[in-house]
């Protein structure tokens, strides 16, 4: 289903969807069914108890809970009010939420059932927040959002909203620092959408209103928010489930038909070990998308196998309003060196390599990727210095990760910049090393990082996580990986553990495993 090119917000997309898909269900959320039509009545109704509320246009609201239909309106409606979303997540501790909750300034705040105790607690330090709405009650001091919703008018709002106008505001993991406000533009997400005409679009890319996508991801990450507003733009049903469970996953490929959905590896891994994996129907299944964090290629084989689905690799960030880069399923052929790669950019992005001072390099050689297109953020909230140093004037968006392109356009990612480690004056790429060890057929997953070493300055060490029921000693990994790479990329010491600390988004916290070798440091290079 193509959109008709005179949208310019994301609004008015949820207008038109009412009228060309009214009777067909938009959203699907523990057995709630909310049709196109009700949801444009709804947000209505949301847009109009905002502006009640006395929200003003520009200003952010909150949201502190899981995945939910309620979200979807609140983050719609809020658009036809003209006013911002900022979700907040819920994985945080209590000052971390406040200061979200602060820096955006929300009026608002909109509480899941699960996160009303940490809302009592730390309200005091919430100083602008002038109404705290429960979104399924449990709160007899707050007032509720379905009976806030239905007070108010169901009639359109017809608040005027320009495409440079904010959509949603999306906090950065803050695996750096105080986590920033990205700013998404109503254009920086129909940019996405709308780039590259429908014959240009690869198979992977193409949505039918048959289509039913399982928003699983939280919603305060661009891979749940920016995936469950794709779906609705596309007039695809969206079936949302409350938090990432892998055995309810499982259960929404068996009632539900998903035919297409986006996980990060981890979550892949949790899906695909369950037990009954390998008795559930996934012939209705077409796309699998992946991404956030690198996969081993053992497990994308497993996946394959189980699955039996076309599989695509994304890279993207929040900055970027999500993907720019796929791989898309022709090339996920073992062996193939582009199984390696994230991917070719998509049609209207532009992607660059770029040494330290901003210029160019050639094929095959590391340097930061940059990127330009119409999806770029307009910057972080209230930060201009740290907008400038990510969004040069020119429009190129500088990622921090270091990666290198070759002949053909494919884009491999070495790291974050931050991550390297530099030993005897030699650059060493943690997920290159991550990469070597993970091919170890008892290793699960592994992360490298940097340790302070008096003769190299830094020397490599692993944590690895090995398979169920698996055990190797550190020197047979060590020995192992020898063969694979570099002796100074190899790691000098092995510690093994159960899990790896991850955020949300599935990323590795190299910071935290890090920390412990670097007490008394006062940078974290040597």
């Amino acid at each position: 289903m193509s959109a008709p090119e005179q949208l310019t917000n994301l609004a008015d997309m949820v207008r038109d969807r009412a009228r060309t898909r009214g009777d067909a269900i938009a959203y699907e959320f523990e057995g709630r069914q909310t049709t196109f039509a009700d949801f444009d009545i709804s947000t209505n109704r949301v847009a109009n108890a905002l502006i009640g509320l006395g929200v003003k246009p520009g200003e952010r609201i909150a949201y502190l809970g899981k995945n939910s239909d309620i979200y979807f309106e609140l983050l719609m409606g809020a658009m036809k009010a003209k006013v911002v979303m900022a979700p907040v997540n819920w994985r945080l501790a209590g000052p971390e939420i406040a200061f979200i909750v602060g820096d955006c300034k929300a009026p608002a705040l909109f509480v899941g059932p699960e996160f009303i105790t940490q809302v009592r607690n730390i309200q005091v330090q919430l100083p602008d927040v002038r109404h705290v709405i429960t979104t399924e009650g449990g709160a007899p001091e707050w007032q509720d959002f379905i009976a806030w919703r239905d007070a108010a008018s169901g009639d359109d709002p017809k608040v005027p909203i320009s495409p440079k106008d904010i959509a949603i505001q999306l906090y950065t993991s803050g695996t750096t620092g105080k986590p920033k406000g990205a700013m998404l533009s109503h254009a920086n997400f129909l940019n996405l959408v709308n780039a590259g005409s429908e014959a240009e679009k690869p198979e992977w890319n193409k949505w039918s209103a048959d289509d039913v996508s399982l928003v699983a991801m939280p919603v305060f990450h661009i891979g749940g928010s920016g995936w469950g507003v794709m779906g609705l733009y596309h007039g695809a049903k969206g079936v949302i489930a409350r938090e990432f469970d892998p055995t309810k996953v499982l259960d929404f490929f068996e009632q539900s038909g998903i035919t297409k959905l986006f996980m990060v590896p981890a979550a892949m891994q949790f899906v695909v070990r369950q037990p009954r994996a390998r008795q559930v129907d996934f012939s209705r299944l077409k796309y699998m998308l992946y991404g956030a964090s690198p996969i081993p290629t053992a497990l994308l084989k497993e996946c394959i196998e189980v699955f039996k689905c076309g599989f695509v690799q994304l890279y993207g960030m929040t900055e970027t309003t999500g993907t720019i880069v796929a791989l898309p399923p022709e090339d996920h052929v073992e062996g193939l060196e582009r199984m390696r790669s994230a991917g070719k950019a998509l049609p209207g992005i532009e992607l660059a390599i770029i040494d330290p001072d901003g210029k160019r390099l050639p094929p095959r050689q590391v340097g930061e990727i940059a990127t330009r297109s119409g999806s770029n953020m307009v910057g972080y909230w209230n930060l201009p210095e740290a907008t400038a140093k990510t969004l040069g004037s020119d429009g190129w968006l500088r990622t921090g990760d270091a990666g290198y392109m070759d002949e053909d356009g494919y884009l491999y990612i070495h790291d974050r910049i931050k991550d390297m480690i530099i030993s005897g004056g030699e650059n060493i790429y943690p997920a290159e090393v991550e990469s070597a060890i993970c091919d170890h057929p008892d290793v699960a997953e592994a992360a490298v990082i940097g340790i302070p070493d008096d003769k190299w300055g830094e020397v490599v060490k692993a944590i690895v996580v090995m398979k169920p029921g698996k055990q190797e000693s550190a020197t047979d990994i060590i020995n192992f990986t020898r063969e694979r790479i570099a002796g100074f990329k190899t790691p000098k010491s092995i510690d093994f553990m159960e899990a790896l600390p991850r955020n949300p988004s599935g990323k590795i916290l190299r910071r935290n495993l890090r920390e412990p070798y670097w007490v008394g440091k006062d940078r974290q290079v040597n």
